[in-house]
């Protein structure tokens, strides 16, 4: 064996399937590779159907794209390409792009075969690659679920629009003229209004009104609105807990593209997810709720096997929690009373993340007006223990830390809540920088929305604070991920001596932390991390490639963490051991931390410098 193979049997050894393999089959493939050093001069000449292949890529970083220009896979040392072709024999429509060059080895469909059919073991380990590739998978939508499509995909095109001005009876008209069940009102091409035929019948036919009066006397200003790139299932969680049928459809820069009815949803195939939460918003009573989130595991174990985007889990649980929350308070008022005075049930955490899974606990609270009288907080007190306890009898675990509308600490006026945030960040103590992570992840459910906007407002402005910045980076930089020297996976033990990881602690969390960092610095008010990471990618001062990083991570953590739910193996909640992946998965795992800890140290040079 000369020198040059006897190096490169020392690499392939080293890889998975060959380390799992007897010797020989490593030294065929040392034999009969072809080594090649991979420029962006010569990227375009592979990745061909004239010459598939498998490629081992032993240095350099590599992209594959697919046809629509998407970035599916990145690649460096130790990753292999070209084997779905060879495993499927269907014509090859990626194509390769060289990040960095380097040397990658490449293995002729002959000797493929022939280390396929001697080596039961070697195919099988492409196989399963081929079907759990996860980190760097597409996640395209499949046709056969509804709660996948896009927005833009089901609506009708076109916006029907008109003036405020625009009188009632040339309102009712454009609408006859278009054939639609709805009118959009603009000003300045931005929606302020929406009209619908029910309007016209309930606010203009029974009350007899001058149908020469402006469309803008009958319109509902401030109408719900959703964004062309969100999930159907967003739509119809968000039309079922407003009771509405027309929901306008916005891009980016808020301007009307189309309404989304109740009709186009219908068209879509039903699904056990909307039922439920559709049964849950029409409960008549505690039991009934009590009885539909029962349903809820059986549900997520049918609803994760049909979809490949699972943040749509996350949105799911939240969305039953949403409802649940919702419909409690509904049940309250019917029982006790309408609120004296307007109100806001928030959220927190996971929760207004939207990214709850089965282990998620309660956060929420109550945003009050100022100047309650006593009768007000008690009325208020006896909601939040009335809603919290019925959360817990549906399965919504009690919050370790008090962090609910129960307790007096949650349940506050607009300036306590002001007050109590800003003394966080004057005086950023790890307490408060503890507070922050949970509580800067706050979201509207029920009640007052303009009650909420105004605390959004103002909190907006007392958050701009670089020694508080500092603080949560230096924070982040406490929580190392769990790799160890000569790149070894460092696992914690539990009372019954069980080994894992916890992919929630050690990765996730990470990730979380760095997002809402990144968000509250450059103003962006949404809590999920995937939106937080899309209007990140938005901004031009902010690398586009570790906004991928961090959203493959995030992603494929999330996959690992929802199958080890789904298991059920009798380790610690959001923990896994890692000698139930596959090699090409621990790969993908270890992959995965080290880009989290370049990011922790990326975060710390631009927030925390000299403080660590």
């Amino acid at each position: 064996m000369s020198a040059e193979i006897k190096e490169v049997y020392s690499f392939a050894a080293k890889q998975a399937p060959f380390s799992d393999l007897d010797a020989s089959a490593c030294e065929y493939f040392a034999n009969h590779l072809q080594a090649v050093y991979l420029t962006t001069e010569n990227q375009h000449s592979w990745l061909s159907d004239e010459r598939p292949a498998l490629y081992l890529i032993r240095s350099g970083l590599y992209d594959i794209i697919d046809p629509s220009g998407e970035v599916v896979a990145r690649l460096g040392e130790g990753d292999y390409f070209g084997y779905p072709s060879l495993l499927t024999g269907e014509a090859i429509t990626n194509r390769l792009q060289v990040q960095n060059e380097g040397i990658v080895y490449l293995l002729e469909q002959s000797a493929w075969d022939y280390l396929r059919e001697h080596y039961k073991p070697f195919a099988q380990y492409f196989v399963r690659a081929h079907a759990n590739r996860l980190l760097s998978t597409n996640y395209q939508s499949r046709e056969q679920d509804w709660s996948q499509k896009k927005i833009r995909d089901v609506m009708k095109t076109g916006a029907v629009c008109t003036a405020p001005t625009t009188s009632i009876t040339d309102a009712a008209q454009i609408m006859q003229k278009f054939g639609v069940s709805s009118l959009m009102v603009t000003e300045q091409d931005k929606l302020i209004g929406v009209v619908t035929d029910r309007d016209l019948r309930n606010r203009v036919l029974a009350q007899k009104m001058d149908p020469s009066k402006p469309v803008s006397d009958i319109m509902t200003r401030k109408p719900k609105h959703i964004f062309e790139h969100n999930r159907v299932f967003s739509a119809l969680h968000l039309m079922l807990k407003q009771n509405i049928h027309h929901l306008p459809v916005l891009d980016e820069t808020h301007r009307p593209l189309g309404m989304l009815t109740s009709t186009d949803l219908l068209r879509q195939q039903k699904s056990d997810p909307v039922q439920l939460i559709g049964r849950i918003y029409k409960a008549t009573s505690h039991a009934q709720l009590k009885r539909y989130a029962l349903e809820i595991p059986e549900l997520l174990h049918g609803f994760s096997k049909r979809i490949d985007d699972t943040s749509l889990i996350g949105k799911l649980l939240s969305g039953i929690t949403d409802a649940l929350t919702t419909r409690l308070i509904t049940l309250y008022e019917q029982e006790f009373g309408e609120a004296p005075t307007p109100y806001s049930w928030i959220c927190f955490g996971s929760q207004a993340r939207e990214e709850q899974t089965l282990h998620s606990d309660q956060d929420n609270g109550l945003l009050l007006p100022n100047d309650l009288n006593t009768k007000d907080k008690a009325y208020f007190k006896a909601l939040g223990e009335y809603v919290c306890q019925g959360l817990i009898d549906c399965g919504i675990r009690k919050c370790p830390g008090n962090i609910m509308a129960s307790q007096s600490q949650c349940r506050m006026s607009l300036h306590a809540w002001l007050s109590q945030f800003e003394s966080w960040i004057v005086s950023p103590s790890p307490k408060a920088i503890l507070n922050c992570k949970i509580f800067f992840d706050i979201r509207y459910v029920c009640g007052d929305e303009t009650l909420f906007d105004d605390f959004a407002n103002e909190l907006k402005k007392i958050v701009k604070n670089q020694i508080f910045y500092a603080s949560m980076a230096t924070d982040i930089n406490t929580n190392s991920v769990p790799i160890g020297l000569f790149n070894q996976f460092k696992l914690e033990q539990d009372k019954q001596k069980h080994r894992y990881l916890d992919l929630k602690k050690r990765g996730v969390a990470i990730i979380n932390d760095i997002v809402r960092l990144y968000a509250l610095h450059n103003g962006i008010t949404s809590p999920n991390t995937l939106s937080r990471l899309d209007a990140l990618e938005r901004l031009e001062h902010i690398n586009k490639k570790d906004i991928y990083d961090l959203k493959d991570c995030w992603r494929y953590l999330t996959q690992l963490r929802l199958n080890v739910q789904l298991s059920q193996k009798g380790l610690p909640a959001n923990c896994i051991d890692p000698e139930d992946l596959t090699s090409l998965e621990k790969h993908q795992l270890k992959e995965a931390f080290y880009l989290i800890k370049q990011a922790q140290q990326a975060v710390a040079f631009k927030f925390a410098r000299g403080s660590l």
